[in-house]
Order: C-alpha cells, then structure tokens, then sequence
C-alpha cells in the first residue's frame, strides 16, 4: 500500500470556495467526466482559455480503466499544464458516483479533493449511515463531499437504474443536517447516458424532433426553501448536441432516439441554487463523432494522433461553448482564485 497523498500535493482544490462563488453569482461549475488523455487535455485547455472553473470528474470504471496511480499522476500533471496555461485557474478531482466507504476512502487517500457517496439505491437511513461515514472520514482531509437523494434514469458507465424516483423536498434538510454533507445531488427529471427519455415521454416539434419533458422545478423550487443556499447538484445533464449525433450516424454508427436536456433548462437551472452541473454524455458523443469522420473521409488513416488530435480539439470547443452560453462560469475563473 503507498503513502496516502493529499489533494493539495498534487495543486488542486476542493469545491467549496467554488460553489459559494457559484451560489452567489448564479451560475454553475461544470462537471466534466473523462477517460482519456485527449479528453482530459480538450477540458482543461477549453476551462483554461475559458477562464472557467472546473471539476474534472471520473467515475469508478474510468478510474479503473485508467490505472489509480496513473490518474493521480495525470491529475497533477493536469494541474501543471494549467498552471501554465492559466496561473491563477484551479480545479477539483471528483470521484462521480462512488458506491462504497472503501472506493471513496481509496480515492482520498490517491488525492482526489472531491467525492461522491451514491447511497441512494438504499433505503434512506441507510443512505444517511453511508454517507455520514464517508463524510466524517473525508472532512478530515479537507475533502468535500457530495450526497444524493433520488434516483436518475438511463445508463451511463457504472450507473444503471430503470426508472427514476424524485427528490422528496421533505427529506433534503434533515438528510443535509444529519450527514454534514457539502453538496446534495437531486432527481428532477435529468437522467444518464444519450437516450434520456423515451420516445413515448417526448412530444415532436415541427420539424419532427423530440422535444423532452420539461425539467421539475418546482421540485428544485421546494427544496430551495428547505435549504437555502445549500449548494445542489444536477447529474445527467448533457444536452445530447444534435449535429454530433448527426454526424455520428451519418459516418456509419447508429444511435437513435437520442434526446438531451435542452440548454434553455440547464441556463434557467445554473441562474439557481444548482451550482455544479454534470457532463458526460456530450463528451463522448462529440469524440465518437469525429473519430468516425476522420475514419470515413479517410479510412486508410492509422495514426491514432490524427483522429484523436480532430477528436480533442472539436471535445475544447464544445467545453468553451458549454461554459459561455449554458453554465454562465467562463470568465469567473480569476473572480474565485484570482
């Protein structure tokens, strides 16, 4: 076993002055997942001439696809690329959807600044013990934890739930109270993966596009008033960009009845006491998108740099567009660690 390493070795930060800038200034710090060195180097460069503030998120299976001491070093190695890019700009490392005390106690002690304990799959006393116990164990570290009542819908890496169950407003306090948790995740209608609703649960518009349901704020609005300024949480938030799955399908994949969360409801969210927003499924569908165009438009080409290199830098400036027009958090960059 090595020697534990701290978040702040490795030139990274929690989340807290970050949602506290966030909460105040109505807008919402990106959380984007990644897999890959490509992918890791298109958000930092696109949070880095952004100005935006960041969490760089991994999930369990890509902590595992990664190798645990290789992400650490990437983590820092990230920290120093942005340094240079943009010396007052700081990030989190946050592991998304944490399943056990064990996985988010092994993440701490690797250096991420940032955890999610996802207890809730079980009953809610049940979710409560969890979670108070990766708490306790975090804060000792100075490591910010993030809770989640409710449960999302849709398949997203090691997240698989058949239907979703709201958020009850009434539990959030006492849940907030009795955990000491930092940030809570909520069920408002968001869901995982690419198809995030059925066809039957969409309308189609006039050109024949299916419009989603809309998001449920005043869920969101009730739970405001049970914890104000409570910093919240919204997972499955990818807005499924229509011209990547387009592009996809059109260069030979086939994804259908693909359906995001409509940037208008993402705005209308971050302007709220939602101060982190999860990305993913956006990341993988620009990244599949170019690659299966670089392969089409040259199918003798086997250099991976010269369709992982189109793939990463399309990924950037999908993530500045992002932080511009739908989080509202470029620019704030030297407001929080200026």
């Amino acid at each position: 076993m090595s020697a534990k390493v701290s978040f702040k070795d490795l030139g990274l930060v929690n989340t807290k002055e970050m949602f506290r800038k966030a909460f105040a200034g109505k807008y919402a710090i990106p959380a984007y997942n990644f897999n890959n060195m490509e992918q890791l180097q298109a958000i930092v460069t696109g949070c880095a001439e952004s100005d935006s503030p960041f969490i760089l998120q991994v999930s369990s299976g890509a902590r595992k696809y990664a190798n645990q001491t290789l992400l650490r070093f990437l983590a820092q190695g990230a920290s120093a690329m942005l340094s240079e890019m943009n010396p007052h700009l700081k990030f989190s490392l946050h592991l998304d959807h944490g399943d056990s005390f064990e996985l988010c106690k092994s993440c701490i002690d690797t250096g991420f600044s940032s955890v999610m304990i996802d207890g809730s799959h079980f009953p809610y006393e049940e979710n409560i013990v969890l979670t108070k116990k990766v708490v306790e164990y975090a804060h000792q570290f100075d490591v910010t934890v993030e809770g989640e009542l409710g449960v999302l819908a849709g398949i997203e890496d090691d997240v698989h739930a058949e239907h979703s169950t709201y958020t009850h407003p009434d539990e959030v306090l006492d849940f907030v109270k009795r955990t000491n948790v930092d940030s809570l995740a909520i069920s408002i209608g968001t869901s995982h993966g690419a198809n995030k609703f059925k066809p039957e649960q969409c309308t189609r518009n006039a050109d024949g596009i299916l419009v989603p349901p809309p998001l449920r704020f005043d869920i969101l609005e009730e739970i405001e008033k049970r914890i104000p300024g409570f910093p919240i949480v919204l997972h499955g938030s990818s807005s499924v960009v229509p011209k990547y799955v387009q592009m996809i399908n059109q260069n030979g994949g086939k994804i259908s009845d693909a359906v995001g969360i409509p940037e208008e409801q993402l705005r209308r969210a971050a302007a709220s006491s939602v101060c982190k927003i999860n990305i993913d499924s956006d990341g993988r569908l620009v990244f599949t998108a170019m690659i299966r165009k670089v392969f089409k438009e040259k199918p003798a080409e086997f250099d991976p740099r010269k369709y992982l290199g189109p793939a990463r830098d399309e990924l950037k400036l999908m993530i500045i567009e992002k932080n511009k027009t739908v989080l509202g958090s470029a620019g704030k960059g030297k407001e929080i660690f200026g």
